[in-house]
């Protein structure tokens, strides 16, 4: 059953109800969790309107039947970020060169254009309203980007030529890919280097060349991969080694406190205005760059390594100017 089943069988369920209903028979009922229940009910409740009440022990959940008379669920409605899914889909399409799927990729855009429709959305024929940019993307050669699917789902080895930036050189390498990533809106392959016998993450525009091997990719736990990809900040991640401890201006505070950082971030305001933010690192080179662009509106409090980085690439930077 589906999240958007479950919401309409929920709302039948307690408008036919005259009674409380308690928690683990709603869970029977939709054959759901405990948090998918409270999820839904949420959902119901706040973002679409549903008079929902709670008994006084709040183990059981019932309609207001003073205002459930006046309360329908929509025949179709869109979340804010379903809605932005589809903004950045058509827009993706719209910008697709033509080829062989040319006119399947038409009909998956004009479905697209009715579903935003029925939202009172007439994109298609007031296209300009909305503007979506890619400015910091790199773009990909397309043949390149297909080999790298190919390579990940077909679970083949790959040998690539690869530019890396920081030292400005040209290595060939063999690795098996484990992962796709989009990541500030460019495209990285993180693979498992054989090399280097340790996880990787390429660039794909930094890609000169990609061929498919014929051997079978090795498969790494997807632990592991979750491990060294998603604990630490950034797309370099690694192990999450340190903590960092960042504190904010009172007046950068109302940018940075806005920004996701990493999803293990804690963060605390003090008393001035300012804000302290606490997130896991491996490698700091990411990490450095997003502190400097915060100039002088950040102190970074702890480790003594990374604010040591930072008054160091300070005095360089003066030093450049002087």
């Amino acid at each position: 059953m589906s999240r958007r089943e479950r919401l309409y069988h929920l709302h039948d369920i307690l408008r036919q109800r005259r009674t409380p209903i308690d928690r683990q028979r709603l869970m029977d009922e939709l054959g759901c969790s405990q948090a998918t229940l409270y999820r839904l009910i949420n959902e119901l409740r706040d973002n679409l309107g549903a008079p929902i009440e709670q008994d006084p022990d709040g183990r059981g959940y019932f309609y207001d039947r003073s205002l459930a008379g006046n309360f329908e669920l929509p025949g179709f409605w869109i979340s804010p970020e379903e809605l932005q899914a589809l903004l950045t889909a058509r827009h993706v399409l719209g910008n697709v060169q033509p080829g062989l799927l040319e006119d399947e990729l038409d009909g998956v855009q004009q479905r697209i254009n009715q579903l935003l429709g029925r939202q009172g959305l007439d994109l298609a024929a007031q296209p300009e309203r909305i503007q979506i940019r890619h400015d910091a993307g790199r773009p990909v050669p397309g043949k390149l980007f297909e080999n790298a699917l190919k390579a990940l789902f077909q679970r083949r080895r790959v040998t690539i030529t690869y530019h890396g930036r920081r030292r400005d050189d040209v290595s060939e390498r063999e690795i098996s890919p484990q992962r796709l990533i989009n990541y500030r809106d460019r495209w990285y392959l993180a693979a498992w280097c054989h090399r280097a016998d340790d996880f990787r993450s390429f660039a794909l525009e930094r890609i000169r060349a990609l061929a498919l091997t014929e051997q079978e990719a090795s498969n790494l736990p997807q632990e592991e991969i979750n491990s060294h990809f998603d604990e630490a900040f950034g797309i370099f991640s690694g192990p999450a080694s340190h903590q960092a401890r960042l504190l904010f201006s009172p007046e950068a505070a109302r940018w940075a406190a806005d920004e996701a950082w990493h999803p293990s971030q804690s963060s605390r305001w003090r008393e001035d205005g300012s804000w302290e933010l606490t997130l896991p690192y491996g490698h700091q080179r990411e990490l450095l760059m997003d502190v400097l662009s915060y100039g002088a509106e950040v102190e970074v409090l702890a480790p003594v390594s990374l604010r040591k980085a930072v008054i160091e690439a300070l005095d360089q930077t003066r030093a450049r100017y002087d």
